[in-house]
């Protein structure tokens, strides 16, 4: 079990990085042949960052559009960020104090993990405009972090596993050595339903996470009279013509 699961995150964790670097690279150098922010916009470049910002931590233009799914993508978010925050102490000796300090809230944010996805498939399920548009992908996505979840929680109320053990795994690999992980099936399982997670990533639509940075409608400022937008493309081509 230890060599399966040791081989499996180096792969995982290659596929994840590679990946997302190389959709990163091609979303930069897709080029925006037009000026395309969405109004009303900042006028400057730096007020495109806050925006971009304020995107990103915030969602919005999500908020301003469909409030209902604001809150169940919010809980979900942030839910989400305070579990992720919390397994850190996973791959730190020592912790961290702010990670530690957060230790008591992980639970809540299981919770609030849970309660956002849940309603999220809900909705992606009753609602009818929404169902037509969902291929068999969007679930996907949502009830394998479901099931992510809910096996994170089993470990958490229903059956402990040995976590220094688990640390000493996970601490084990980020210095190539090969460190007994406990026999568990749930953890097995919340373990397998992870790595799963990070080979998918990099081809699924999980990418707006990195995505949203690039977006021209986001990322712009909203200068067309006070400064000329050219792709490198449309530069080059005007260069040969003069």
């Amino acid at each position: 079990m230890t060599t399966f699961f040791a081989v499996l995150y180096y792969a995982a964790f290659a596929v994840l990085v590679v990946g997302v670097g190389l959709k990163i690279a091609q979303y930069a150098r897709v080029p925006a042949p037009l000026k395309i922010p969405t109004t009303p916009a900042p006028l400057t470049r730096s007020g495109a960052a806050f925006r971009v910002g304020r995107e990103v931590a915030l969602f919005e233009s999500l908020f301003k559009a469909n409030k209902p799914l604001w809150i169940f993508a919010m809980v979900f978010h942030l839910g989400l960020a305070l579990v992720l925050i919390r397994h850190l102490r996973y791959f730190q000796d020592p912790v961290w104090l702010p990670v530690a300090l957060l230790q008591p809230f992980g639970i809540y944010g299981g919770m609030a993990m849970i309660a956002g996805l849940a309603a999220l498939l809900v909705r992606r399920i009753i609602v009818a405009r929404i169902a037509y548009i969902s291929g068999p992908s969007d679930y996907a996505m949502l009830v394998l972090l479901l099931a992510i979840g809910a096996s994170g929680m089993m470990m958490k109320m229903v059956a402990h596993t040995d976590i220094i053990a688990v640390k000493a795994f996970f601490t084990g690999l980020m210095v190539f050595e090969l460190r007994p992980l406990p026999a568990d099936p749930i953890l097995g399982l919340h373990l397998l339903l992870v790595a799963a997670l990070m080979l998918v990533f990099p081809f699924s639509k999980l990418l707006h996470a990195p995505g949203i940075f690039f977006s021209p409608t986001r990322n712009q400022a909203d200068d067309p009279r006070e400064r000329r937008h050219l792709a490198p493309w449309a530069a080059d081509l005007e260069r040969e013509r003069t």
